[in-house]
């Protein structure tokens, strides 16, 4: 029997810089809400109710419409694309391509829209450039990592969150650098030649 994970709820606040919008979020905050602060225009007012919620001990972020969805496709996706596209010109013949992605496609997270969309760009890409190098001997791979140990990772996650990305897989732990470095060097290396156009899902069996 699983435990369900404790979250607080998650409010977005559009207009939440100032006036009606600025006040609904400080009780939202208040009522135990973790709120995002969107705004079209007043970036300053709305970081400076953010810092004083933040100080306060409530849970808010500042986020311009569009920004997030902006920025991670700006990574994700068109910088995928153009390593592909430079990749197509520079690699020799017989060369490896390891695509990122991540597990929490799988898993269906709730709060990762944005990020499960741009990397299932990222999959989306990898089988149709592997024939796009036909002739090549160029594979073409991606791996999508479940829940790591990174700083990245474990930053602003409770203990009890932690331990809950823990037990997802059944072999009871979150993966280590390491588990991801091991199958991507067996991707880049020799013994992976048959193995072309695929998504590996490195993340212990939780997904």
């Amino acid at each position: 029997m699983t435990t369900a994970l404790p979250v607080a709820p998650v409010a977005i606040v559009t207009g939440a810089s100032r006036g009606i919008g600025a006040q609904i979020v400080r009780r939202l905050v208040q009522d135990g809400f973790a709120v995002a602060i969107n705004y079209a225009s007043r970036a300053a007012d709305a970081e400076q109710l953010a810092a004083e919620l933040q100080a306060a001990g409530g849970r808010a972020i500042a986020e311009h419409d569009d920004a997030l969805f902006e920025r991670t496709f700006a990574i994700n996706v068109r910088g995928t694309f153009h390593m592909l596209r430079e990749a197509a010109r520079r690699l020799a013949d017989g060369g490896r391509i390891v695509n990122l992605s991540t597990s929490a496609l799988a898993l269906k997270l709730p709060g990762y829209a944005i990020y499960n969309a741009s990397k299932a760009a990222v999959e989306a890409m990898t089988p149709v450039f592997a024939k796009e190098l036909r002739g090549r001997h160029i594979t073409v791979n991606a791996v999508a990592p479940g829940p790591v140990a990174t700083e990245l990772f474990l930053t602003g996650k409770s203990e009890a969150q932690v331990q809950h990305f823990a037990k997802l897989p059944p072999l009871e732990r979150l993966g280590e650098p390491e588990d991801i470095a091991g199958v991507i060097a067996f991707l880049a290396g020799p013994e992976s030649g048959w193995i072309n156009g695929q998504v590996i899902r490195a993340n212990g069996g939780s997904a």
